[in-house]
């Protein structure tokens, strides 16, 4: 069986209006494209934000974007829309922060090397060496970066310089140091990490040590994008399970782990397929 033709994912925000989805559509249909799915929300139901993600393909496959764009190009400025066209050939470059704990980094590795994450991975950096023989397990370079109070500036840039023209975006794969605002500012938007703790309940970094104390009758996980403010970051993915009185806070390090894989690993896999718009510090995930 011959592979799947690749398709293009456009993505839309702009002020809710009637008439988006039918000039989409059309733009979409004289270009020479079908539509293989559709989504679409807005904030209200008069007056809000629209989103849409809409995926399509060439009936011809050797058409390109340029008579699409060319087509869709007033519509946007119509709508005043922000909006990009993506393909579902060129799979995007994750490069992996790490620091001592693996759990995070072993599940993306396996899901990556097994295919679940369409995905290339030029480099795992870490600001300790515990887990390069990980990474020298799957072939991958391995940058250590040791960081304290008074060099970390200067060691970000240097990380800036290695990723350049290397990464797309960046997975915080319980990597235990708060990015500086320069290092945030460069990949706004494109930062994911993983916080061992529902959010926004017991951010910073002993929430199981705290949700013990506190009696907690569930913990969580919850995947965001970093900015500036401390686990503040528009949220991507959460989710929990139960605990009770019995068990100790190694317990809830244990439960707490098997969630924060799972819900990495789904954020990751929606950044990569293009299904997360983000909307001030909120996020529309078309899953």
């Amino acid at each position: 069986m011959p592979p799947a033709p690749p398709t293009r994912v456009l993505l839309i925000s702009c002020p809710d209006r009637q008439g988006i989805v039918a000039a989409v559509s059309l733009c979409v249909l004289e270009a020479g494209g079908n539509i293989v799915r559709s989504d679409q929300h807005s904030t209200d139901l008069l007056g809000g934000v629209f989103f849409m993600r809409l995926e399509f393909l060439y009936l011809e496959p050797e058409q390109g974007d340029a008579d699409f764009t060319s087509r869709f190009a007033p519509v946007a400025a119509h709508y005043e829309m922000d909006w990009r066209l993506v393909r579902s050939d060129q799979p995007k470059r994750m490069a992996l922060f790490v620091s001592r704990l693996d759990h995070c980094l072993i599940d993306l590795l396996w899901r990556w090397r097994s295919g679940e994450l369409a995905v290339k991975i030029p480099l795992i950096i870490s600001n300790h060496p515990d887990l390069e023989a990980v990474a020298a397990g799957y072939g991958l370079p391995f940058y250590l970066f040791a960081i304290d109070r008074d060099n970390q500036a200067g060691q970000e840039e240097r990380m800036l310089a290695l990723l350049e023209g290397q990464a797309d975006f960046l997975v915080l794969a319980r990597y235990m140091r708060i990015l500086g605002p320069r290092f945030v500012e460069r990949y706004c938007g494109q930062i994911i990490n993983i916080h061992h703790s529902f959010l926004p309940a017991f951010i910073g970094a002993s929430p199981y040590e705290r949700a013990y104390e506190r009696g907690v009758k569930v913990i969580g996980a919850t995947a965001h994008y970093v900015t500036a403010a401390l686990d503040e970051g528009p949220i991507i993915e959460q989710d929990v399970t139960r605990v009770n009185h019995r068990d100790q806070v190694a317990d809830l390090k244990l439960k707490g782990r098997d969630l924060e894989r799972i819900v990495l690993a789904r954020a990751v896999k929606w950044h990569i397929e293009d299904r997360v718009l983000i909307y001030g510090n909120r996020t529309v995930v078309f899953t």
